[in-house]
C-alpha cells in the first residue's frame, strides 16, 4: 500500500520496488516498525546519508504458496554478506532459489513457491546488451519493470520454476547471453542513449535466435511484448536531455525532484536547476538516510553541450 514520503526521520533504505506497478522507495524506520513504501515519481526527495556503513536490508518470507514479501531486519543490524546480517540470512529461504534446480537445498516453502508457473524473458538495455531471465507468475510484470530495460519480451510460460531455470541455462549456453547486467552499466548506457534503433535491432536479433533455440529444444515459444510503465517514458526517450548526476548519492545531502524512473534509475532536477540529471537510487540500498525538506544537493556545474 502506497504511503506518503515521510517528512523526517532516519531510515535504512531498501532501494526501489515495482511490486505495485509503480516505483516506490522502501524504507525501514531505524526505531522499528513496518516498512514504508513511498512513491517517488513527481515528488521531491530530500535526504542526508548518515555515516559510511551498510545496514541489513532484512529478508524475504513466503506470504503464501505463491507470493513473497520483504521483511525488515528486526534489530536493524549492520550488514554482513549479501547485504544481510547473519540472523536474517539464516532465515531467508528465498536465497536458495537460484541453485535449487542444480541440486541445491530446497526448503518446503520454496518448493511450494517454485511449483507455480514461471516465465522466461529477454530484456534489452540502452546499449543493446540483452539478458535472459525468469519470473514467477505473480512477478511477471514487476520483475521486468524493476530491471530498467528499454525493450523486453516474454518468451515462454513454463510449468514451474525448475523447468524454467533449465531453459534459462540452456539458452544462456546456446546464445551466449548473460543472466545479469550490472547497475552501473545500465546507468552509463542510459546516459549515452541517443537512438533507440540499435537496442531495438539487438533485441529482435536475440528474440529470433531465442525462438529458434526453443524450437530445437521442443519448447513452444509464445513471444509476448512487455509493456513499459509510463513512469520511465522520459528516460526511454533519447531526445530528453540528461547528464550523470555529478555527486555521489551515497554520501552527503541531496535534494531531488524525480521526473522519471526506469528500474532504479531516476531522472531528476535539483532545486533551482531545470537541467535533468541521471542517477541510481539503488546505490542507497543498505544506507541509513535522514529525510527532510531542508536537504539540498550541492551546486552542479555541467557543460550545456552535454544536453
Amino acid at each position: 500500500m502506497d504511503q506518503a514520503l515521510p517528512a523526517s526521520g532516519t531510515y535504512v533504505c531498501h532501494g526501489i520496488t515495482w511490486a505495485s506497478e509503480n516505483p516506490r522507495l522502501v524504507l525501514a524506520p531505524v526505531t522499528g516498525g513496518p516498512l514504508v513504501y513511498a512513491p517517488v515519481t513527481g515528488r521531491r526527495l530530500g535526504y542526508q546519508v548518515s555515516g559510511n556503513g551498510r545496514w541489513c536490508t532484512g529478508r524475504y518470507r513466503f506470504a503464501d504458496r505463491v507470493r513473497v514479501e520483504a521483511v525488515a531486519c528486526p534489530v536493524r543490524a549492520p550488514a554482513e554478506a549479501a547485504g544481510q546480517c547473519a540472523a536474517c540470512a539464516g532465515r531467508d529461504d528465498f536465497r536458495f532459489a537460484h541453485r535449487f534446480h542444480s541440486g541445491g537445498h530446497l526448503p518446503d516453502a520454496l518448493a511450494a513457491y517454485m511449483a507455480q508457473p514461471h516465465w522466461l524473458y529477454l530484456a534489452t538495455f540502452a546499449d543493446g546488451t540483452t539478458k535472459i531471465g525468469t519470473a514467477a507468475e505473480p512477478r511477471k510484470r514487476s520483475r521486468l519493470d524493476e530491471q530498467g530495460a528499454l525493450i523486453a519480451t516474454y518468451l515462454a510460460r513454463s510449468p514451474d520454476g525448475r523447468a524454467v531455470r533449465f531453459l534459462e541455462d540452456a539458452l544462456t549456453r546456446r546464445l551466449d547471453l548473460t543472466q545479469t547486467v550490472r547497475a552501473a552499466a545500465k546507468l552509463t548506457a542510459l546516459a549515452e542513449l541517443r537512438d533507440l534503433a540499435p537496442a531495438r535491432a539487438a533485441h529482435q536479433q536475440h528474440l529470433d535466435r531465442a525462438t529458434e533455440a526453443l524450437s530445437i529444444l521442443n519448447v513452444p515459444a509464445t513471444p509476448e511484448p512487455w509493456t513499459p510503465p509510463g513512469e520511465g517514458d522520459l528516460l526511454r526517450t533519447p531526445e530528453t536531455g540528461r547528464a550523470l548526476y555529478p555527486h555521489d548519492p551515497r554520501s552527503g545531502e541531496h535534494g531531488l525532484t524525480v521526473l522519471s524512473c526506469l528500474g532504479s534509475q531516476i531522472l531528476a532536477t535539483l532545486d533551482g536547476d531545470q537541467l535533468p540529471y541521471l542517477l541510481d537510487l539503488g546505490t542507497l540500498k543498505g544506507r541509513r538516510i535522514v529525510l527532510g525538506a531542508q536537504f539540498s544537493s550541492p551546486p552542479a556545474v555541467v557543460q550545456s553541450a552535454l544536453f
